[in-house]
């Protein structure tokens, strides 16, 4: 089914991937000029864009965030399990996809199964090795490359790699601030050692050379993800919220460690 449907989207044109990206879009300009929705044509056009656009921006942005918390327990306990999901995922969004009115929702989740498949191959059975981290969260990139060089799911690869340039950039903090260490031990060690292990790793980065470190990758987050919001468009939207949302998540496991 996979290769089915996604070799009748690549072979369209990009006029017509376009098309199909934007039906969403599409569907609320025909009611805004049609004015079936009482006091609805009194609504500004810009206003009527803008609401398709930031809500891919809040589905991004509640796809890094919130399934994390969700995906990490399960992994641990399920990895095979939470690797099969990705496989329903996957099938859902094509679903949604080959429904023009649904289409940019099931794009964005194709987008996110890339981050979830990483997720769970990583987690699941990898996690002792930091090294491994960033080579297996890259494992969709040359198929999301491939996809958006096409014109095609757009909108999800692009969520893609914004989450993936969070990943990035968090753990290039970890390498500066020395903290591979403590992920290396976090992992090995029994649960009842882990929050010392956390309380070390805390007092790291609360060194100056950890806030300096943090300070400047929270500005480059910060202009990576708010300067491509002036185009627009959904598919930078969903970057935007996935680049954004790497400090929440940061933010909310920093704060996890500090009350550990």
């Amino acid at each position: 089914m996979v290769n089915n449907t996604l070799s009748s989207h690549t072979v369209s044109s990009p006029q017509q991937s376009y098309i199909s990206e934007t039906q969403a879009v599409r569907d609320l300009l025909q009611i805004y000029r049609s004015g079936q929705r009482s006091g609805f044509s009194d609504i500004p056009l810009w206003q009527v864009i803008s609401k398709s656009t930031w809500l891919v921006f809040a589905a991004a942005v509640f796809l890094v965030s919130v399934p994390v918390f969700v995906e990490a327990p399960l992994v641990r306990s399920q990895p095979l399990l939470s690797l099969m999901m990705t496989a329903g995922w996957i099938w859902l969004s094509f679903a949604l996809m080959s429904r023009p009115s649904t289409y940019l929702w099931g794009d964005l989740l194709l987008g996110f199964s890339w981050s979830w498949f990483a997720g769970s191959i990583y987690w699941g059975w990898l996690r002792w090795e930091p090294l491994w981290h960033l080579p297996v969260e890259a494992i969709g990139l040359p198929f999301a490359l491939w996809c958006i060089s096409r014109n095609w799911g757009k909108v999800g690869n692009w969520f893609y790699l914004g989450s993936l340039f969070g990943t990035a950039l968090t753990d290039v903090y970890f390498y500066l601030v020395d903290l591979i260490p403590s992920w290396r031990q976090i992992m090995m060690v029994e649960p009842k050692y882990i929050s010392t292990i956390l309380q070390n790793a805390v007092a790291q980065v609360q060194t100056p050379l950890g806030k300096a470190w943090a300070l400047t990758l929270v500005v480059l987050l910060l202009i990576v993800g708010i300067l491509p919001l002036k185009c627009k468009q959904q598919h930078w939207y969903a970057f935007s919220g996935a680049v954004l949302s790497t400090i929440l998540v940061d933010c909310l496991f920093l704060l996890a460690a500090t009350l550990a």
